[in-house]
């Protein structure tokens, strides 16, 4: 299979999650005027499995070195599958509370301020489960520190907009539920990473699985706990009416495909941080892809107007939250060397 050996590839690589996970959330803005976002996230679903698949038999069943990925899934271990499984079920609760958010209250605001959280507690969580020798912690911690100010930027941002399309009972829903799913999600790469031998992708212990096993078994994890969780949101909805199967069966082959290419591009920086993890250690390689916040942020200011209107001081924060990030995404670069 393919491994990643070199520092710089798996910041490269780190860089490409980050772009992946802050830019997903577009196909669904992109569909959001005729399709609600828990039929998008069906859609979105699937493409994670139709990617994750198509990269363990490419990728991941080629070259000398590793465990092609049937070999590897013949195998695994019971708890090695349990663990990405269970954290496939919390990645799954989590990221549809993050997506009710970014329909309630936008994406320059949910993003940030969910994903923001979820990168102090990962960050944490990871180098607890997952420490790794002669990483500069304190610089780890100062990049985190420095992501936390850009998050309080956009916070203090986001609370100046004065947008009359905002309800704003609605719109702290929004925060509410973007905060919930920023702790839950904190929690998912640690116990995904406790089923792989993050110490040694070339020859990997017996039980244990590849990152691009681990990917496809995430995915599938994702796939089946969304016929629970997914129903339940699509009957009980956290804004608007109910909706259906039916429903998401009358939807056209153009709006299915936006929401699988949002999975496709969310997996492609799921399964390159899962790679890079063996490198760059799994604290450093979750916080630099959590820097996703920032790549929403851009979109939602300069593509979708999320900011229209605001005052210059608005602006200025803004500016201030994108200097934040990328010195905490310096910080975090410099810690793993």
């Amino acid at each position: 299979m393919f491994i990643v050996n070199s520092y710089a590839l798996a910041v490269v690589f780190c860089m490409i999650t980050m772009l992946c996970w802050g830019s997903w959330g577009n196909t669904q803005k992109l569909a959001a005027k005729s399709w609600r976002y828990e039929l998008f996230y069906w859609d979105y679903v699937i493409g994670m499995v139709l990617f994750s698949l198509v990269l363990a038999f490419t990728a991941g069943s080629i070259g000398a070195e590793g465990r092609p990925f049937l070999q590897d899934v013949a195998q695994a271990s019971w708890g090695s599958i349990g663990w990405v499984l269970l954290g496939a079920v919390v990645f799954n609760v989590s990221n549809i509370l993050l997506s009710a958010s970014v329909s309630i209250a936008g994406l320059a605001v949910a993003f940030p301020l969910g994903v923001g959280i979820a990168l102090v507690m990962g960050v944490l969580n990871n180098l607890l489960l997952h420490p790794v020798e002669g990483q500069n912690n304190l610089l780890l911690w100062i990049g985190v520190a420095l992501v936390v100010a850009a998050v309080v930027c956009n916070g203090v941002a986001s609370g100046k907009v004065s947008n009359e399309e905002r309800d704003p009972k609605q719109n702290r829903k929004g925060i509410i539920l973007a905060v919930l799913a920023g702790l839950i999600m904190s929690f998912f790469s640690a116990f995904v990473y406790n089923g792989v031998d993050l110490a040694n992708f070339a020859a990997p212990a017996v039980g244990k699985l590849t990152p691009y096993t681990a990917m496809v078994f995430f995915s599938l994890g994702v796939f089946l706990s969304n016929f629970i969780v997914n129903t339940i949101v699509m009957k009980k909805p956290f804004v608007g009416e109910p909706v259906t199967y039916k429903q998401y069966f009358a939807g056209d082959f153009k709006t299915h495909l936006v929401g699988v290419l949002g999975g496709c591009i969310w997996a492609l920086g799921t399964s390159l941080n899962y790679i890079s993890a063996g490198t760059a250690g799994a604290a450093v390689s979750y916080a630099l892809g959590q820097g996703a916040p920032m790549v929403a942020a851009i979109w939602g200011v300069f593509i979708w107007k999320e900011f229209r209107g605001a005052s210059k001081k608005v602006y200025w924060l803004l500016g201030m939250m994108f200097l934040l990030f990328v010195a905490g995404l310096a910080s975090i670069v410099v810690a793993g060397m």
